[in-house]
């Protein structure tokens, strides 16, 4: 593991002293104790943005555990009534039908379903490459179908995810980077690998969901390290951004895990998976009895909060894949993220690792989020610094801009901008351009 560059320590002092800052201008203290009045105002807000909120098909109920790439998370939230820059009539009314179906299914059976379509074409600005365009779509349907308990905050579920994921032209947006050297992906999970089975578990609530458990299939990291922003669908679209890189990111893949909420506040959870796991395979163990584990310390003003503000600690290892010839590695994330005024959401991430295994073995990630009280748009922009595990390899640089356009109830279109510095392979090109624009149809 390389020395901690003191550029590091010295950016994560400046962030946390930014974000104390950003807390001071906007008029709040900082809590001093659990019946603090910025916790108080926190948890009233995130209420109070919870009232306001319409549902097309009466789907009101986020989980308590993951992020918001789940599938119970994305259900929900697509069901939101946007409020739009357009609004087509006709398209509206005759869609209706769809959401009564889809209501009267919930009522009677206890099955929610949500399905996107997403289009994504990159473009290289400023790069010697041999392919300088990439393009892909995806059609995702998820469900939760609520089988035990309907109805009480003591439900068991079963919770699914399928893709289907193609490319449009050459190659994908996830095999862009590949063309100029560059160590990660700019466009996540848009890629060729037709029909993949992301999520198909069991999660189970106790204790009036204050305690859960999920076993089957899912993707452990929408269950750690989970901030409110971090959703590929919807944000940022750069797998630093999305994630904290120093991580040995799993794949989807066998597992299971459990989460507690202590008090109002403070929640501790943590998995295991099946560590050579990946979305294309459905095999057990294909490697090896090998596993990939995590617990994670977080607190919260509230439940209803959690995404909006939040502060957590996650602790994983990773054992020796010797099929894979990778070797073990182990590392510890540090997040956090505050929604003020129900309009600007800063956040940070740190975390560092030992092993080869990640793609960073440092990574500071850093960025805005904007939220429009009339119009359902989001912006959002980030910086990334990470260094590779290898000696040999130049530290890279990410930033990335885009805005989310919510054109039509049911369509938001969303053109990006990411800027590369130091491409870890690439000898020729030390900065360059990716533009990108996504498109994301729900239903």
């Amino acid at each position: 593991m390389k020395p901690v560059n003191t550029r590091v320590l010295v950016i994560s002092v400046w962030l946390v002293s930014a974000l104390y800052g950003l807390s001071l201008a906007a008029g709040e203290k900082p809590a001093l104790a659990a019946g603090g009045k910025a916790v108080q105002e926190d948890t009233d807000q995130a209420k109070e943005k919870k009232k306001k909120k319409q549902h097309k098909a009466g789907y009101t109920d986020k989980p308590n555990f993951g992020g918001p790439n789940t599938p119970e998370a994305q259900i929900q939230e697509d069901d939101e009534v946007k409020q739009p820059t357009f609004r087509f009539p006709g398209v509206d009314r005759s869609l209706e039908p769809w959401y009564a179906w889809k209501k009267r299914l919930d009522e009677r059976h206890g099955l929610q379903l949500g399905g996107q379509y997403v289009s994504l074409y990159q473009g290289l600005g400023d790069w010697e490459a041999e392919e300088d365009e990439a393009s892909s779509g995806l059609a995702r349907v998820n469900g939760k179908w609520t089988v035990l308990g309907r109805g009480t905050k003591n439900s068991g579920r079963i919770n699914f995810t399928v893709d289907h994921r193609h490319r449009y032209r050459d190659i994908p947006p996830a095999d862009l980077a590949g063309e100029i050297g560059y160590i990660g992906q700019t466009g996540l999970a848009m890629n060729s690998a037709d029909l993949v089975l992301i999520n198909l578990s069991w999660a189970q609530s106790f204790n009036e969901g204050d305690t859960g458990l999920i076993v089957g299939r899912f993707d452990p990291n929408d269950y750690m390290n989970v901030l409110g922003y971090a959703n590929p669908w919807t944000s940022f679209q750069n797998l630093a951004v999305v994630f904290d890189v120093s991580l040995a990111l799993p794949d989807t893949s066998y597992g299971m895990g459990a989460g507690h909420w202590l008090n109002e506040q403070w929640y501790v959870l943590g998995t295991v998976n099946d560590a050579n796991g990946v979305a294309t395979e459905l095999e057990l163990f294909a490697g090896g009895a090998e596993f990939f584990s995590q617990v994670e310390v977080g607190w919260s003003p509230s439940k209803e909060a959690r995404y909006f503000t939040n502060v957590n600690l996650t602790v994983w290892h990773v054992d020796a894949r010797e099929e894979a010839g990778i070797e073990a590695a182990e590392g510890v994330l540090f997040s956090a993220n505050r929604t003020f005024g129900e309009r600007w959401m800063p956040f940070f991430r740190l975390g560092f690792s030992d092993g080869s295994a990640p793609i960073y073995n440092t990574s500071v990630t850093a960025g805005l989020i904007q939220y429009f009280p009339h119009r359902s748009d989001l912006f959002g922009l980030s910086v990334n610094w990470g260094d590779p595990p290898a000696d040999a390899l130049s530290e890279q640089v990410t930033a990335e801009f885009f805005y989310r356009w919510q054109m039509a109830q049911n369509l938001a279109i969303t053109p990006s901008l990411q800027w590369l510095g130091e491409p870890a392979l690439n000898e020729v090109d030390d900065r360059g351009w990716v533009f990108g624009l996504r498109s994301r149809f729900t239903f």
